[in-house]
């Protein structure tokens, strides 16, 4: 008997336009073994060679809204938490997969139990939400550590001269954050990938405030190259710290990030991510374009809130 193929599809998240913002593979499965086989898994996302690749397992034990096992795989390594990876996922599923009067989906993942919601179009959005499938994503919030000073010496040479003001890294994957002085300057690094590398964790964030007028509050970059992502286009996750980090910084209950991503002609330019302090709203479809916080909520639960075309 012929082996049944898998349904997959690639998905274009935090994008009103396909072929931009970040894209992420997508797989469901419908074998329990397969789910189960890292080998396997591991040698697919190599082979799609995405920053992520994500699989779904649907778990028929669940008596209430659908579920499913969710894993995320680089084409180096699994991880634990990926922000794209799950919209891609949800929109999958939503617009392809289950019928229409579903709104809720919960993934089992590493992280935990994950919830993606369905929800209206924001007032911000007006005329521009509508047709637009709307998103909405709890994931954690995660906390900021010191580091151990013999975590920090390769920094400043990294940075080619730049400011550094602060260096802390991620309670969970070990992620550097390093704030900067300005966003230009987060916009203007050529970081030494070699010595980012060579750093403790998983990668290394830059972040800065926004320059004044600019209608943003911080820029961020995120560079991976262990997990062979350089330079990461869009990284929710990374933003699960800093929203918590920039929101105590700038005394702000609303907050609008923007993302860059430097391209080999050296032009910097936008891709967009909203930090979770509460509910994230996203106005442009399938992208994270002017998303914005609203309301504080101090338990270690934020929402990124995004919209795809439907």
């Amino acid at each position: 008997m012929a082996k049944s193929g898998i349904q997959y599809a690639v998905v274009d998240a935090f994008t009103a336009e396909p072929f931009k913002g970040n894209p992420a593979a997508v797989c469901l499965l419908e074998d329990a073994a397969k789910a189960a086989d890292e080998r396997w898994m591991q040698s697919v996302a190599a082979e799609f060679n995405l920053a992520e690749t994500a699989f779904l397992l649907r778990d028929s034990s669940a008596a209430a809204a659908p579920r499913f096992q969710l894993r995320w795989f680089t084409p180096a390594a699994e991880v634990e938490l990926c922000g794209h990876a799950t919209l891609a996922s949800a929109h999958f599923l939503f617009t392809s997969v289950l019928a229409e009067h579903e709104t809720l989906i919960e993934f089992a993942t590493k992280s935990g139990i994950l919830t993606a919601e369905k929800v209206p179009a924001p007032a911000s959005a007006a005329a521009s939400g509508e047709g637009k499938l709307f998103i909405e994503l709890d994931f954690p919030m995660i906390d900021l550590v010191d580091c151990h000073p013999a975590e920090l010496p390769s920094i400043p040479q990294t940075l080619n001269g730049a400011s550094v003001v602060s260096v802390q890294k991620s309670a969970t994957a070990g992620d550097l954050i390093v704030e900067l002085s300005s966003g230009k300057e987060v916009a203007d690094i050529i970081p030494n990938i070699h010595e980012i590398k060579n750093c403790s964790g998983r990668g290394v964030v830059f972040t800065g405030p926004a320059p004044e007028g600019s209608g943003y509050d911080f820029f961020t970059r995120f560079f991976c190259p262990k997990l062979n992502i350089d330079e990461d286009p869009v990284c929710g996750s990374a933003h699960c710290v800093l929203a918590p980090f920039w929101g105590a910084k700038l005394g702000k209950q609303k907050l609008t990030a923007f993302q860059l991503i430097r391209m080999s002609s050296g032009i910097s330019t936008e891709r967009n991510i909203t930090p979770g302090v509460g509910t994230c709203r996203q106005e442009s479809a399938n992208s994270g374009r002017s998303c914005r916080c609203d309301d504080w909520y101090p338990p270690s639960l934020a929402a990124l809130r995004a919209c795809f075309h439907s």
